[in-house]
């Protein structure tokens, strides 16, 4: 009689819920104001492996009261909490930026710089150049990219994706070099790079470790660093050293033919330095950049990209002709830490109405940031994957007008 009982209910109740229908979905996510012209929402979206969760912010760059920025540290080879980063600098939202050299295993007694890939380019000023395509991090280069592109926000308010190239010399009484690396932890083999009061207190050795086509090749045995300040040689030496550069001072640093040129200089010697990053495919420069992977182009995902390995993500895309900027991160909490492909997250831009994106750094470092209203600083509106903000040497930061309501 008992179980007789209970099959009794168990009918009851599923003619009830067929009757009655099933109990509502969850209602669908709503954008939600961040400030004006800047709105966030998060959704999911299906795989076969599961669910990614995406947090999303809009920013309408056609508001004359927003704008964008670089955030970082203050110097290239450093590192903060992305929240750090955006309260520093007034952000009323944004995500992580570039992968970086965050650790150094591969050459003994080297110390990871925290220095990011890609170009970077703030408040209109070439802060760092790209290294070379074999000593980057981040996955396998589509093909017909490398490791100098960037999105950004030109001088004319427009987003846009592009390609930032160095183009420098070194002028000196021995002849002129070209400069082949700004600010950045990897140069190529044989070339003279410049770092500034904008790439920190970091060491400069890691500079000459590795090759153009492999990161884990050997630090050069043929080096040279010359001091140029005011114009002028005040020092030279065999390896390359660290701390802080002061304003005013260059320090340059061979490896294999440039080392061989810069021990031509010598104390005393008069010494130009000239350098900036150039975009290769548009006239506009660049208020604000930052290195990307690139993944959508014209709407379509490029060819060559990984279509397996999923992973919590973070990416950047450009619409409605420059005038609206998407900026995503994926949830790396435990129940949507599978996360999505390269091409898959190619796909989901794509679907968000960008015609460009790119693949920001992702894993631990995926982090979206924003000012819930009413209140002063920006909370990570996300999960990121560690459980905690790692980090990061840079990122996209969103601006609002102090006076905008």
């Amino acid at each position: 009689m008992r179980r007789r009982a209970i099959l009794l209910l168990v009918l009851a109740s599923l003619l009830s819920t067929a009757l009655v229908g099933a109990p509502p979905a969850a209602p669908a996510p709503v954008w939600k104001r961040v400030a004006a012209g800047v709105e966030y929402r998060w959704y999911d979206i299906p795989s076969a492996r599961g669910t990614a969760r995406a947090h999303l912010l809009s920013v309408d760059l056609s508001d004359a009261r927003v704008s964008t920025g670089l955030l970082y540290p203050g110097v290239v080879a450093a590192r903060s909490p992305l929240s750090t980063l955006a309260d520093g600098a007034g952000a009323v939202g944004g995500v992580n930026g570039d992968f970086f050299h965050l650790s150094e295993t591969q050459h003994p007694g080297v110390a990871a710089t925290g220095a990011p890939v890609g170009p970077a380019v703030a408040d209109g000023r070439a802060l760092k150049a790209a290294v070379p395509d074999g000593q980057r991090f981040g996955p396998a280069l589509p093909p017909g990219t490398n490791a100098r592109q960037v999105v950004g926000v030109g001088e004319d308010g427009l987003a846009r994706i592009g390609e930032l190239v160095l183009e420098g010399t070194v002028s000196a009484p021995q002849g002129e070099l070209p400069l082949g690396g700004l600010n950045q932890y990897a140069l190529p083999v044989d070339a003279v790079g410049v770092f500034t009061k904008d790439w920190g207190a970091a060491s400069r050795a890691r500079a000459t470790c590795g090759t153009d086509t492999q990161r884990s090749a050997p630090c050069s045995q043929e080096t040279h660093e010359v001091t140029v300040r005011g114009g002028k040689v005040v020092a030279v030496a065999e390896t390359p050293g660290r701390g802080e550069i002061a304003p005013g001072t260059e320090v340059l640093v061979g490896r294999e033919a440039g080392a061989r040129e810069l021990r031509k200089m010598a104390v005393g010697d008069q010494v130009s330095v000239r350098y900036g990053l150039v975009a290769a495919d548009q006239d506009a420069a660049y208020r604000f950049a930052v290195g990307g992977y690139p993944v959508l182009r014209g709407g379509e995902p490029l060819a060559g990209m990984d279509a397996v390995t999923p992973a919590v993500r973070t990416a950047a895309g450009v619409g409605n002709g420059g005038q609206r900027l998407l900026l995503l991160a994926l949830d790396g909490s435990p129940v949507y830490r599978n996360g999505l492909t390269v091409v898959e997250l190619a796909e989901a831009m794509r679907d968000l109405g960008a015609a460009d994106a790119v693949n920001l750094d992702g894993g631990g470092s995926s982090t979206l940031v924003a000012r819930k209203e009413g209140a002063a600083k920006a909370s990570v509106l996300n999960h990121p994957a560690g459980g905690t903000q790692r980090a990061v040497p840079n990122g996209i930061g969103v601006f609002v007008r102090p006076d905008a309501p």
